[in-house]
């Protein structure tokens, strides 16, 4: 005999399911802030570096030393950093809108099976 207290297994695997989704987007959103503040970091870099002359000494960092560059061949790099940047952070937006609507889905589909039937009863096929 089922406990009517009992939570069925399906319905067990659907809020894993979910918590993992939620997880999954916090990481995602963390990512994607990292990313975002890369590109910020960025470009400041730029603009510092366009403020410098054609004569000015300028150096990239190379672990942890510094390593004297040329400016234009450190503004290509930098404009790739930021093109990269700009391309992940973007992927990265695409996921967060996919697992938010996952969520969303899933909340919703939980919470119908939550208020249609007892928690006792079995799958909600």
């Amino acid at each position: 005999m089922s406990n009517q207290n009992e939570v069925p297994p399906w319905l067990r695997e659907q809020l894993v399911r979910f918590e993992q989704l939620q997880q999954n987007l916090q990481t995602i959103m963390l990512q994607k802030q990292q990313v975002d503040a890369e590109a910020s970091e960025v470009d400041r870099a730029v603009a510092e570096l366009k403020k410098a002359s054609e004569t000015d000494a300028v150096y990239k960092s190379a672990g942890n030393i510094l390593v004297k560059a040329k400016k234009d061949d450190l503004l290509k790099d930098l404009e790739e950093r930021k093109e990269l940047a700009n391309t992940r952070s973007t992927v990265l937006g695409k996921q967060e809108t996919r697992v938010r609507e996952n969520i969303k889905e899933l909340q919703a589909k939980i919470e119908e099976a939550l208020k249609g039937r007892p928690l006792g009863s079995g799958s909600p096929n």
